[in-house]
């Protein structure tokens, strides 16, 4: 698809729509863990109950005008709120400026939305919702089908191996350790990020997360000990790497670890 849009204009219109989007995606990662509606009841203070106004749920701009206070109770507003809307922002108008006007930067733009979304939710309740993991399986696989029989093919390897190898890797840890080794969410978002990357990408953000979760938070276990790892974490900063980089990450192991 081509456009006669300047790149910039691309750009902020895509930053402007990945603002809002970011903004509903804050509803999606605090009511899906706890099973409600993301439609009912519109958006209100989680504290006093008051509805907020239009202009008090503008993405960002609300919450420094509020001064990151309710304006009914004036109880604190996390600041997590305008991080995510920022970050869907940047994560839309990254994908315009990578991409242009195409169905690529559409799909990127989603697919990294929902990784966000399911490293906040891990984060915040160790819980990876299946509107997450098995809504994405869906609509990569629909990304897929623009490329007919062998684009959809690849796709559904890449959930297939996507979630049979994360399934076998938890099937062992739970025979070895005698305890589930691998939470169910995990083993789901695996076959989303399989539809979105395909098989080789499954592995390399496998072993991308496996790293960065052996890097980053064994050393917190060793202090807090029994703490439970949200893997979604870390697998979900694998497949963006693996999105990002993923070909350039193998040629570099390959040559300078491997020799090849």
């Amino acid at each position: 698809m081509t456009s006669d849009l300047p790149t910039w204009l691309v750009v902020l219109i895509a930053g402007l729509l990945g603002a809002v989007i970011g903004s509903f995606l804050n509803v999606c990662i605090l009511r899906w863990p706890a099973d409600q509606s993301v439609v009912r009841p519109p958006s209100r203070c989680p504290r006093c109950g008051a509805g907020l106004k239009p202009w008090d749920n503008i993405p960002v701009l609300s919450w420094i005008i509020l001064r990151a206070r309710c304006r009914n109770c004036g109880e604190p507003i996390s600041a997590m709120y305008p991080l995510v809307e920022l970050a869907t922002a940047l994560i839309w108008a990254g994908m315009a400026w990578r991409h242009g006007l195409t169905l690529e930067a559409l799909s990127g733009a989603v697919f990294f939305t929902i990784l966000l979304g399911i490293a906040m939710t891990d984060a915040r309740t160790y819980l990876i919702p299946d509107e997450f993991s098995l809504g994405g399986l869906v609509i990569g696989l629909l990304f897929a089908v623009p490329d007919g029989l062998p684009g959809l093919g690849h796709a559904v390897l890449g959930a297939v191996v996507g979630f049979g190898v994360l399934w076998l890797v938890g099937a062992i840890g739970t025979w070895i350790f005698r305890k589930d080794a691998m939470g169910g969410g995990d083993i789901k978002m695996m076959a989303m990020v399989g539809a979105f990357l395909g098989w080789q990408g499954v592995l390399l953000t496998i072993f991308l997360g496996a790293l960065l979760g052996t890097l980053i938070f064994v050393p917190i276990t060793l202090v807090k000990r029994g703490k439970l790892v949200p893997f979604g974490i870390f697998l979900s900063l694998g497949a963006a790497a693996t999105a990002l980089a993923g070909p350039a990450i193998i040629a570099w192991y390959r040559t300078s670890v491997l020799g090849w």
